[in-house]
């Protein structure tokens, strides 16, 4: 694979991943800018809706009748928190033109398309076509209708709104259910307009054979765009609060769900990352082996690195009776890591999981786009090889002294309702 990145000016760079092996080209464009409850559900609506119309196909039903005569090309969007930014994304799929059966110039028919979605949409007198939002925001309300219903993930949504309080991550990728409802056609299309005056740009673009045809579309469409990116900072550590803070909430349901949120003054992520495999993200993990399995004092219990916020998350599902025993326990594995005790048996499983995760990267066009936008929102292009050296180079003793980093900031409790006597 030959990976490349050229910059198109005004913070905007295109990134190509050439891997013969592929039958198909893909494409990513994302969009990143500071995550704010103010914005967010209105950036979701201005990128959804830029895959169900354009100016030229006016319904979905038109738009998907054109991807279907390209040979079954796909369109899509997509919307996440990454630290304290919002990454918003547009992605395209398709064959190659050399599988085309009549020669037809499919790459070029969907440079076309993509260029007229984003930069010719479906819009008039400052508005987004009302039946293409209304599609878009009904889907928006229902993801995010759907996180609630998901309780182990409401929970650790929660768990993040209360860990970063104040801070623009304490919001979700989505945005409010308020702020979509509330929304409009209007302002979704002013979010649109500031998306492509103000945010970070990340194109990608994996294909078999290099073309140039695609970088060169972004470059002339964005030429005629007044330009003003702003700064966009990804990685920010969260400060930790002064006292433990614990926030409950009660809901009808039968297991309740805990999220202990640890903050890190700590900027080894690969130690960091071996740390939370060791402690609690696999089968031979101690949250697993002793809270879990040994104790049974819970259904399932996990951690999770994000380095990015220098935060550190545990989450549980568990009976309501047991929620101080299981705390207990796991900050008492913690302590034995702290102390030291971790078996190489534990160090080469690390590994192994790294290993396995690493080889997959390069299966599929869209496992190299997210190898390589999570390396640009890390600030640092390296290959899937590079990222596991590095692992292979953490001891046991950055693992205790990211261990010993970890202090309990605070604790989301989701319980369920006791029947009153």
């Amino acid at each position: 694979m030959i990976y490349k990145r050229s910059d198109l000016g005004n913070n905007i760079g295109f990134n190509s991943m050439i891997d013969k092996k592929f039958k198909t080209c893909s494409l990513a464009v994302y969009f990143l800018t500071e995550l704010s409850d103010d914005t967010a559900a209105a950036n979701n609506l201005a990128a959804s809706i830029l895959t169900v119309s354009s100016s030229k196909y006016k319904t979905y039903a038109a738009l998907s009748e054109k991807l279907s005569e390209l040979y079954g090309a796909g369109l899509g969007s997509s919307a996440r928190k990454k630290g304290d930014a919002q990454i918003l994304g547009l992605r395209a799929s398709w064959i190659h033109n050399r599988y085309a059966i009549d020669g037809e110039d499919i790459g070029g028919e969907m440079r076309q398309l993509i260029r007229d979605c984003i930069f010719s949409p479906n819009a008039e007198n400052g508005a987004f076509d009302e039946k293409s939002f209304a599609m878009v925001k009904k889907d928006l309300i229902d993801r995010i209708d759907g996180k609630l219903n998901q309780k182990r993930s409401y929970a650790l949504s929660q768990a993040a709104k209360l860990a970063y309080r104040g801070e623009p991550a304490e919001g979700t990728g989505y945005g409010s259910k308020e702020a979509a409802l509330s929304a409009t056609p209007e302002e979704a299309f002013r979010a649109y307009r500031e998306l492509l005056k103000t945010a970070q740009i990340e194109i990608y673009y994996v294909s078999p054979e290099e073309d140039d045809g695609f970088a060169e579309m972004f470059r002339t469409s964005f030429a005629g765009i007044d330009r003003q990116p702003k700064p966009v900072s990804v990685r920010n550590h969260s400060p930790l609060k002064a006292e433990v803070e614990t926030v409950s909430e009660e809901f009808d349901v039968n297991q309740c769900k805990a999220v202990l949120a640890f903050k890190t003054d700590s900027d080894d992520r690969y130690a960091l990352k071996m740390l939370s495999i060791i402690y609690g993200e696999l089968p031979f993990s101690k949250l697993f082996l002793n809270v879990r399995e040994k104790m049974s004092l819970c259904y399932y219990c996990a951690s999770r690195s994000i380095s990015v916020k220098g935060t550190f998350f545990v989450d549980l599902g568990v009976e309501r009776s047991n929620i101080e025993k299981a705390k207990a326990e796991i900050l008492a594995q913690l302590e034995e890591v702290k102390k030291g005790n971790i078996t190489d048996y534990e160090m080469q499983g690390a590994l192994m999981a790294l290993d396995n995760a690493v080889l997959q990267v390069g299966d599929t066009p869209i496992s190299y786009i997210g190898w390589y936008l999570d390396c640009f929102c890390d600030g640092e292009a390296i290959t899937p090889e590079e990222h596991f050296n590095r692992f292979k180079a953490v001891t046991k003793e950055r693992i205790v002294e990211a261990a010993n980093s970890l202090k309990l900031d605070s604790i989301y409790l989701m319980l369920n309702k006791e029947v009153q006597a």
